[in-house]
């Protein structure tokens, strides 16, 4: 059970991220300054760094979870577990668990990774570190199976398939009308895309 303290903390983080959002939708990424984010969220800029150290870090707050998760299910895997199942694994779990991927947020960053080159760079970023990070631990998990550059392959192409299927999906016009059916669709386009590694 989280203490207060971290209920709070928690809340403010989300204040911060959604008055954001609505200032960059407002106002557009450049024209949003972090006195303004801070302004709107009701805290000094300095408690603004203690939660994120720049605007293009808060777009991407659940990023690390998503890691955790994946780091987390290759550590709990089951005997009969391939390195695949894991992976498509980790996207249900973290689809049921909420739909950030899905949501007004994740539209925004979308547009924002393709108008502003600083959030473009901070995506990239934010992927490769990502990749690199799950790729290590799926490869330690099945050593007789994988060898680095398999790995380094199969987790691109896992986040790549998600990242890809995301862009589409929330340009179209009723994306964010059904988060659910969206996400199903994600899962079984990145599931198509993985089916040579699920066939091998």
């Amino acid at each position: 059970m989280t203490s207060l303290r971290e209920r709070k903390r928690e809340r403010t983080r989300r204040k911060i991220i959604d008055a954001a959002a609505d200032l960059f939708e407002r106002h557009g990424y450049e024209g949003t300054t972090i006195a303004d984010i801070a302004d709107a969220a009701e805290i000094g800029t300095r408690t603004f760094f203690s939660y994120f150290a720049s605007k293009e870090e808060l777009l991407f707050p659940e990023s690390s979870a998503r890691v955790a998760a994946a780091v987390a299910a290759i550590e709990a895997r089951g005997p009969e577990d391939r390195p695949t199942d894991l992976l498509l694994r980790v996207l249900q779990e973290v689809n049921e668990a909420n739909t950030e991927m899905a949501g007004s947020m994740a539209r925004l960053r979308m547009r924002l990774i393709q108008s502003v080159p600083a959030v473009r760079g901070r995506a990239l970023q934010e992927q490769l570190d990502a990749q690199l990070e799950i790729a290590r631990h799926l490869q330690a998990a099945f050593p007789d199976e994988l060898d680095a550059v398999q790995a380094a392959a199969m987790v691109g192409a896992f986040i790549g398939a998600v990242t890809g299927a995301l862009h589409v999906l929330l340009a179209e016009p009723d994306a964010l009308a059904d988060p659910r059916r969206l996400q199903r669709r994600m899962r079984e386009a990145t599931k198509k895309a993985l089916r040579p590694f699920l066939e091998e």
